[in-house]
């Protein structure tokens, strides 16, 4: 088993109002009071657009913040995102009943009020459908669960026809939609015209934005096997202590709270940790 993340300070801290959200070298504290589960969905359509970086970096995120999740990982048989986090993760078919079960059948029993879904390549339209046929939507409509779904996206133009296609689940979502620089994907400008076209049926929470992590730190990190902020504590995937380069866990330390300024700076902490009115 890990150890529990260290946490993520920045080189130059950035100056913060006192409404705005906790930084990840501020974790906020797990509230005492009951809240609505929370569902935070991670997928696209398109395959290799780093979905499952996005969940692993998610999942330290709302550690960092005291706040206890679990995952559930589509990719069956063996999952990446369990690779990672195998204490965690469970693997799933989301389109098969037994397994729909483990997941929403426990939003309310579980301890962990979060669940992060990784969404296999190319799953995510039958996962939306999956998840209406069950009556999840209508559930989130009338306040039972707050859903999250982070639609990420390629830079070409077939990423954006799948928001046309997932419109009609994301009415009462907190839907956004994810720009993976990860690997220094570079993405189109969109002209007005080609805005409006695709999201004339669809209304966004915002868009997060996740930088480009060193090619050699995010091999180095694959090749441990261990959680990002696991890495950047310098221990191995068993939580024993490692020999990890200096330069390359300051890289993914950098990496990783820039990631957290994308999430604060939309308001995740306070989506998925609402209090039950």
């Amino acid at each position: 088993m890990a150890k529990k993340p260290v946490k993520i300070t920045r080189t130059t801290p950035a100056k913060r109002g006192p409404s705005q959200a906790r930084t990840a070298e501020s974790p906020v504290s797990a509230p005492n009071v009951a809240v609505r589960p929370a569902v935070i969905l991670v997928g696209a359509d398109k395959g290799g657009v780093g979905k499952t970086t996005i969940a692993r970096a998610i999942l330290d995120f709302l550690s960092l913040n005291n706040i206890h999740a679990r995952a559930f990982d589509t990719e069956t048989p063996r999952g990446t995102l369990h690779r990672f986090h195998p204490d965690e993760t469970m693997i799933v078919d989301l389109t098969e009943p037994a397994d729909q079960m483990k997941i929403i059948d426990t939003l309310n029993t579980s301890r962990a009020k979060v669940s992060v879904i990784d969404v296999r390549a190319g799953g995510l339209s039958p996962a939306l459908l999956a998840l209406d046929e069950i009556g999840f939507f209508d559930a989130v409509k009338s306040g039972e669960f707050r859903f999250v779904l982070l639609h990420v996206i390629g830079p070409s133009i077939s990423s954006l026809e799948e928001i046309a296609q997932i419109a009609p689940y994301v009415a009462d979502a907190n839907y956004f939609m994810v720009k993976n620089h990860v690997n220094d994907t570079t993405f189109f400008e969109w002209d007005p015209q080609t805005h409006a076209k695709y999201f004339e049926d669809v209304v966004t929470s915002g868009e997060i934005a996740i930088p480009k992590l060193s090619e050699l730190a995010y091999e180095q990190v694959e090749l441990s096997g261990a959680p990002f902020s696991t890495f950047i504590a310098n221990q191995d995937a068993q939580g024993q202590p490692a020999e990890h380069s200096f330069v390359l866990r300051g890289y993914v330390r950098t990496w990783l709270a820039r990631v957290a300024d994308e999430l604060e700076r939309v308001g995740l902490l306070e989506l998925v940790s609402e209090k039950k009115r």
